[in-house]
């Protein structure tokens, strides 16, 4: 597996903090939201979660995707996911506007439904953003350092 962009020195210590089963199939489907969307922007958060933010712009509000890691699992999250069709009924959760799919191993990501969800999302940020970024394949980072 090539990896296309470094993980980044802030995000990787709160990583390795993390199960190695949880690590590794974080780093593949990071891998693969990346190979899906190259010049998308990774904003890197720490809060209840360790997130990986995948957006079209350096905004937030621009994301498509995301993957927050829990203390012993994580999500393929996506920010507008009550906004996407999901014809397979893939999406699971509660929130106003966020959904998610549970990843336990990588069938659970690495399939056409779910690459057709993550590219309908992808599109939907395209088309619903305010205006074109400056920032392209970039990773930031909004770790607070201690």
């Amino acid at each position: 597996m090539k990896n296309s962009r470094p993980i980044h020195p802030d995000f990787q210590l709160f990583l390795d903090l993390k199960d190695q089963e949880v690590i590794e199939l974080f780093i593949d489907l990071r891998q693969y939201i990346l190979e899906l969307y190259p010049h998308c922007n990774e904003l890197l958060y720490h809060t209840h979660a360790l997130t990986a933010v995948f957006s079209i712009s350096e905004k937030l509000s621009d994301a498509f995707c995301m993957l927050p890691i829990y203390t012993n699992h994580f999500n393929l999250g996506f920010n507008k996911g009550t906004l996407l069709k999901d014809p397979n009924q893939l999406l699971t959760g509660t929130g106003k506007l966020i959904r998610h799919i549970d990843v336990k191993k990588r069938n659970d990501y690495r399939n056409p439904r779910v690459s057709s969800l993550i590219q309908e999302a992808i599109d939907f940020a395209i088309n619903d953003m305010d205006k074109p970024t400056k920032s392209i394949g970039k990773t930031i980072s909004k770790i607070k350092k201690k």
